[in-house]
């Protein structure tokens, strides 16, 4: 479903401030997988789901998803392919619309139709039905402005407002973290069930291993822009955080990682 093949990027090329953010990555993920990104900040995390999202062009490489080669393709030209949650609950979303306003749009976001306004009928009660899967109560709330909500309702309904249409690629950006614990696990149990149910295609960048081990089939780890591990399945579900702290550092024997990057790791990630 989704190909990167020897994809590089370097920002800023050639003056004092570049950085090299990817570097010769290659990746393939299969039709319904469900994979997780670690790594330290600066890794290439985030860096690789804007190539995948189109956020920027890669200078060398081929990204291709569902067979088709959007490597030249902007994020809005791949709009219908990917569907991508943020960090922050407040993006993605449009506050002074209501919360039935920002559904309407999401559904409408790959069809040539304009919202209509004063939403009515099955349409309406078809948008209910979907909230009410939230489990948050906010079903009958359907005119409020999605600006008044709490962070974590809102970016429980971004997630929603991410899949309603099935989209073929679920891209998911460290989507808890702004979140307290409570909103991050009710956000966390939704992601599982979405993807389970709609069988998504995801990339999940995450700083919790303990969901790195919980979600998906594969957990792969980046360092300096290259990818430097990737846990299969089975391995992965019989791992505890532990046994991934004592991977990392066997990537440090192995030089993958510097002294630096591993304390950091154990840091950031216990």
């Amino acid at each position: 479903m989704i190909e990167l093949q020897n994809v590089h990027k370097r920002f800023n090329a050639g003056t004092l401030n570049e950085v090299y953010a990817l570097r010769g990555v290659s990746l393939d993920i299969g039709e319904g997988e469900f994979v997780t990104v670690i790594g330290t900040n600066g890794s290439g995390k985030s860096t690789l789901l804007n190539a995948v999202a189109g956020t920027f062009l890669p200078d060398t490489g081929i990204i291709t998803i569902g067979g088709e080669d959007v490597t030249g393709l902007r994020d809005f030209r791949r709009a219908r392919h990917v569907a991508r949650v943020f960090q922050d609950p407040y993006k993605g979303t449009s506050p002074d619309m209501s919360i039935a306003e920002n559904l309407h749009m999401a559904f409408l976001r790959n069809s040539r139709h304009y919202p209509r306004i004063g939403l009515k009928g099955s349409r309406l009660t078809e948008y209910r039905e979907r909230i009410k899967l939230l489990e948050m109560q906010l079903e009958d709330r359907l005119d409020d402005q999605i600006g008044t909500l709490s962070g974590g309702q809102r970016q429980a309904l971004t997630l929603l407002m991410a899949v309603i249409t099935r989209p073929k690629v679920l891209l998911l950006d460290e989507h808890t973290a702004a979140l307290d614990p409570k909103s991050a696990r009710q956000v966390i149990d939704l992601t599982r069930r979405f993807v389970d149910q709609g069988n998504l295609t995801t990339l999940m960048v995450t700083h919790s291993m303990q969901q790195a081990l919980e979600l998906g089939s594969r957990t792969i780890m980046m360092h300096k822009g290259e990818i430097i591990d990737d846990i299969p399945s089975q391995q992965k579900n019989l791992s505890t955080v532990d046994d991934l702290l004592e991977r990392f550092t066997e990537l440090r024997n192995a030089e993958k990682l510097t002294p630096e990057m591993l304390e950091e790791l154990r840091c950031e990630y216990i």
